[in-house]
């Protein structure tokens, strides 16, 4: 069973053979972004298929525990070395002159950290030494950021320190400011984190971005140069360099795009939280507890979408309900499981669609957004789960497999987040 599990193909991880240029580079504003395990990534892993799905359910309850505690973070014990880490990163330059990292981005977290020179414990090579940069000052404990960071404290020479857990990871670090620059633009005294310390393996290896609300978070920090607006595309595994692009600023935007309202949630800012007000299989609107969808800032219930996240995260009587219609119309086969999914057909099967339902837009999904397959049996499987069962379980996930060739913008001015297909390049 297991040989047979490690086979199946998972959308996000499937490279392609062609060279491609890792090299080339990005426009202004609009950056390159590669997958974790692309080829232009040098921190390609061999995760199992098992592994991969603990991965998601131990980001997921990442995310659900942000969403209810008033925490800068929760560790997630797996009990196998399981983490939650990032999916996506992206070039950045920090400092003068620039030393190039490769940052992991996190739309739901907004403080910037990265491992810096002396760091014990940190797992890259490659390391930022503030001392080689002109433009690089260490922040006092009177900056107004460093309330701001999260768990901050003020170490014996007044400088701001803080720590936190990330997955099953922690880390020490000092606020830091400095030049950082992004394609073309650049964005002065950009404040983050600088890693002094860290256990675990969880971190991304050469640091964060966070793309947030939060004050701390780059789309706060450049608002004079972006407007608190950016949109991503991600792409699937047909995609022949499984590149996508990050577009930040109002400027090049998709003009015919269907949006929804960002819902404010001031117990978890940093979270995309949107209205989804009902899910449709086939023709069919399936009938769903509407407190298994609604928004409510007290317990963080509701509906995000996150980059992180691999498959989408239903609480479990929507998901449930989505299943069983999904069942229904699935006419002269019978479901089996396989991994973490319970919903796998193998042979030739007509599968229903299924719509996203939004206040003011919907989202029905192609199949490729849908459906994981296998490359033996010819097995193809919802590529959907329920939340797991935790006290904060009460968060619906849009995960970035039902993002993909979707570009998804982010409009804080405007408090909406629009939605319009696009092949990811």
């Amino acid at each position: 069973m297991r040989s047979h599990l490690l086979i199946l193909l998972i959308s996000l991880l499937i490279l392609k053979s062609e060279s491609i240029n890792c090299n080339e580079k990005s426009h202004s504003s609009d950056l390159r972004v590669f997958h974790i395990n692309s080829q232009c990534s040098p921190f390609k892993t061999s995760v199992s298929w098992e592994d991969t799905l603990l991965q998601d359910k131990a980001r997921f309850l990442y995310l659900s525990s942000l969403a209810g505690v008033r925490k800068s973070s929760v560790p997630i014990a797996s009990g196998r070395g399981i983490v939650q880490s990032p999916t996506y990163i992206v070039r950045a330059n920090i400092g003068t002159p620039a030393q190039a990292m490769l940052v992991a981005l996190d739309t739901s977290n907004d403080a910037a950290w990265i491992p810096c020179s002396g760091c014990v414990g940190c797992s890259s090579s490659v390391l930022f030494d503030p001392s080689k940069s002109s433009s690089s000052r260490t922040l006092q404990c009177e900056a107004p950021q460093c309330k701001q960071a999260p768990n901050p404290s003020c170490t014996a020479s007044k400088t701001c320190g803080f720590n936190m857990t990330y997955g099953g990871s922690a880390i020490e670090a000092y606020l830091t400011q400095d030049t950082l620059t992004l394609a073309t633009d650049v964005i002065p005294n950009y404040t983050f984190g600088c890693i002094n310390k860290a256990s675990g393996t969880s971190l991304p290896a050469q640091g964060l971005m966070g793309l947030g609300r939060g004050p701390l978070s780059l789309i706060s920090q450049s608002q004079n140069l972006y407007q608190s607006t950016f949109s991503y595309c991600l792409p699937n595994s047909k995609s022949s360099n499984f590149s996508g692009s990050l577009r930040l600023g109002p400027k090049n935007q998709p003009i015919r795009i269907k949006t929804t309202p960002l819902l404010k949630n001031p117990r978890r800012s940093s979270l995309y939280y949107v209205n989804l007000v009902g899910i449709r299989v086939g023709n069919k609107i399936v009938d769903i507890p509407t407190s298994a969808l609604a928004f409510d800032p007290a317990t963080g219930a509701g509906t995000i979408f996150d980059s992180g996240t691999v498959y989408t995260r239903l609480v479990e009587p929507a998901y449930v309900a989505v299943r069983n219609e999904f069942r229904r119309r699935v006419k002269n086969a019978n479901a089996t499981s396989l991994g973490g999914f319970d919903t796998c057909y193998s042979g030739s099967v007509v599968f229903p669609s299924v719509t996203f339902m939004f206040a003011g837009m919907n989202v029905t999904l192609p199949p490729d957004n849908l459906l994981i397959h296998s490359s033996a049996g010819n097995l193809s499987c919802l590529a959907m789960a329920a939340a797991p069962t935790n006290v904060n379980s009460v968060l619906n996930v849009i995960a970035s497999m039902q993002q993909q060739n979707h570009r998804v913008l982010i409009d804080v001015p405007n408090s909406r987040l629009g939605i319009s297909r696009e092949t990811c390049t």
